[in-house]
């Protein structure tokens, strides 16, 4: 294990962060695939005009789930039409229904034509989270070579710093592996 007080270990430890990065936001992109189930990560990012600026939903309102339906009450009544309109505009393809104190999103089940859609969906997620990961083991090692080449470390200690680079990037691809995975199995159940 090499420190992060060095050079070499700061170069690492940036790089962790930035894989992790890398792996929540794949995790954010996968609660945006609507399953059999409705679920509020959903809508929850979903950008609201509110007062000439944009609001994500979650700080709008409170999202609540009741069998095959979300339940979306606003803070502030005043802002149910935004909400409704942003709503119509996403790629959910619900029509939100609205009795004046919540908006109702009603999911049908899904068929198994669209399951498989969503799962091809997941795995392009998955890919692109994958990329990202590997773009900042690219961009590290770039850094690694340059200290090397700039007399800052020995070529075995470039050697060292790679592999543990490698192991830092199978072991975040690994993760999104296995979100993928669970995503899938989420998408299949019926």
């Amino acid at each position: 294990m090499i420190d992060d007080d060095t050079l070499v270990g700061a170069v690492l430890s940036d790089s962790r962060d930035k894989m992790a990065k890398a792996v929540r936001h794949t995790q954010e992109d996968f609660a945006g695939v609507r399953t059999g189930r409705p679920s509020p990560g959903l809508i929850q990012n979903l950008k609201i005009e509110y007062y000439g600026a944009e609001a994500p939903l979650q700080q709008l309102a409170q999202i609540g789930v009741q069998e095959r339906t979300l339940v979306v009450t606003p803070y502030d009544k005043a802002s149910m039409a935004s909400i409704e309109k942003a709503i119509q505009h996403s790629d959910l393809g619900i029509n939100p229904s609205n009795d004046g104190q919540v908006i109702r999103l009603n999911f049908p089940q899904l068929s198994e034509e669209r399951r498989r859609e969503l799962v091809k969906v997941v795995h392009h997620k998955a890919e692109d989270g994958r990329v990202a990961v590997r773009n900042v083991r690219r961009g590290a090692r770039k850094d690694l070579e340059g200290l090397e080449h700039d007399g800052e470390m020995s070529s075995d200690e470039l050697e060292r710093a790679e592999k543990e680079l490698e192991k830092l990037t199978h072991d975040y691809v690994a993760e999104i592996d296995r979100m993928l995975q669970h995503k899938e199995q989420e998408l299949l159940e019926v």
